[in-house]
């Protein structure tokens, strides 16, 4: 009998965070504003998230745009792993780029280095998606000891990038997770499992927000396209990776 396959949710609010895991989440990517791929969650949400029932990682990320980052920002990252140990997590998903889109083996080095002395598992997010060459990104993870990869396959969305998710799961060989994420859902899971040897997924599973109000919209307080973790979704794509 194969092996489940583990599902993971991404969540920016504690609200989002008690919803995947009625939902069925296995694991748990904490963040903030994933309206924009995610940043660091506070520390207040680090420290609800630690005592959930399920694995919890936290993402990394100073800024939103790019992830060439200066050394102010790396030293930021560094202290914000720490902050993540603090609060008792498990992990950290990470991901530092050059300006030609490939890895900063560099950065990352150190960010691991910092993560690991913790004792936190490190997963690469999907700055590797900026990669020209998938198959070589893969293989410098494997070396910075990356536990997982995030990855679209180097497309907008997991089924469009079904070639280049192939390609990092052969140059993974075994050796390092692939998980395959963005614009999955029940009803297309089915395709990749028929083409890619899963043991990990990951999706947000949320739906949009209503748009905020012309007041506070006008302020500046909320630039819309905020979505919330729906535990229907959750369930539904648990529900298919059982089947």
């Amino acid at each position: 009998m194969p092996e489940p396959i583990t599902l993971e949710v991404c969540v920016d609010s504690a609200q989002g965070l008690a919803t995947a895991i009625e939902g069925g989440a296995d694991r748990i990517e904490l963040c903030s504003a994933l309206e924009i791929g995610g940043l660091t969650p506070s520390f207040g949400l680090l420290r609800i998230a630690a005592s959930s029932r399920v694995p919890v990682v936290a993402m990394i990320r100073p800024r939103g745009g790019d992830f060439c980052f200066d050394e102010t920002e790396t030293q930021v990252m560094l202290h914000e792993i720490d902050a993540v140990a603090d609060a008792g997590l498990q992990g950290v998903v990470l991901g530092a780029s050059l300006p030609d889109g490939g890895l900063d083996a560099r950065t990352l080095e150190r960010l691991v280095r910092r993560a690991s002395d913790h004792g936190l598992r490190c997963t690469l997010h999907r700055a590797i998606d900026l990669c020209p060459d998938l198959a070589q990104a893969t293989a410098q993870a494997i070396e910075l000891g990356f536990e997982r990869i995030l990855t679209s396959g180097g497309a907008r969305s997991a089924p469009e990038g079904l070639d280049g998710l192939q390609r990092c799961f052969a140059a993974a060989a075994g050796r390092i997770t692939i998980m395959p994420g963005a614009g999955i859902n029940a009803g297309n899971v089915n395709l990749l499992r028929s083409r890619l040897a899963l043991t990990d997924v990951h999706a947000s599973c949320s739906a949009p927000l209503p748009a905020p109000s012309p007041q506070v919209a006008a302020f500046g307080f909320d630039s819309g396209g905020r979505r919330q973790t729906d535990s229907s979704k959750v369930a539904s794509l648990k529900a298919a990776l059982l089947v």
